[in-house]
């Protein structure tokens, strides 16, 4: 196991405990972290109980809005003044409502959403907290990171690639990604790293939304050269760029996708 005796962390985005977020805030406490988590109202539950399991601090679970400036300073000064400088810092936050994602509700009539038919207010809120919140986030913590500290987001293939069932959050996540490159380039002179992990699909409360998720799920399994993958493995990877394994390694978009992301084509089993 990686060593990150009295490490700190600060995790935005665990939901629940299928969330991406969960497994590397599990993963960072095991490896000796001192681990702090946001929430939102309606997972405040969720993440209390989940902190109480792990046999974490809830002292360190705070009620955070990343559209919120104020209350993000307000959480990372109250972790910095409470544990010490920030050592590893993840963004796991990203939201997208139906008009974004362009997709219709179970059982309706209603045709989804087109594409081109996005809301741009809708959108702008979409973007808000899946990607400018990286550089509100970073910007707030500067002051208050270790030296040598590591930034890292979530990010998925569908920045790159057509995904009709993601739709406009595929706008948010191409947008995240280049934040990432200009953050690690900004960070140069305080040697901290910042890096991105593009997981494949998890069956997170978040990926339901996805319009055939499930038959991503079975094109996964057929076509990436070693399968689906869960939580796990992005949370074994998280650990790697939360450690000093990764000391030199930044403005890096890592696939953990099975090898998803190298097909030309889909296999179908056939």
């Amino acid at each position: 196991m990686i060593d990150n005796l009295n490490k700190v962390a600060v995790i935005f985005g665990v939901r629940n405990d299928s969330s991406i977020a969960y497994d590397i805030a599990l993963k960072l406490h095991q490896s000796g972290c001192k681990v702090a988590l946001s929430y939102v109202p309606d997972t405040k539950e969720n993440v209390l109980y989940l902190m109480e399991k792990m046999g974490m601090d809830k002292q360190y679970a705070v009620e955070v809005d990343v559209r919120d400036e104020a209350q993000i300073t307000a959480f990372v000064r109250f972790v910095h003044d409470k544990l010490g400088p920030i050592d590893y810092l993840l963004h796991g936050v990203a939201f997208g409502n139906q008009s974004v994602m362009c997709y219709s509700l179970p059982g309706s009539t209603e045709p989804a959403p087109s594409y081109l038919d996005i809301p741009f207010e809708d959108l702008m809120d979409s973007f808000n907290i899946s990607a400018y919140s990286l550089l509100r986030i970073a910007r707030v913590a500067e002051s208050f990171l270790a030296k040598n500290a590591s930034i890292l987001t979530l990010t998925y293939n569908a920045s790159q690639r057509v995904f009709p069932g993601y739709a406009g959050m595929s706008i948010n996540k191409a947008a995240l990604e280049n934040i990432v490159l200009y953050l690690a380039d900004y960070f140069r002179n305080k040697q901290v790293r910042v890096n991105a992990i593009s997981a494949g699909l998890v069956m997170t409360t978040s990926a339901g939304g996805i319009n055939g998720v499930r038959k991503l799920r079975k094109m996964g399994k057929l076509t990436a050269p070693l399968g689906n993958i869960d939580a796990g493995d992005v949370g074994n990877t998280a650990l790697y760029y939360f450690s000093d394994l990764s000391k030199k390694v930044t403005g890096n978009i890592h696939f953990v996708d099975g090898g998803f992301n190298i097909m030309g084509i889909g296999i179908d089993g056939e």
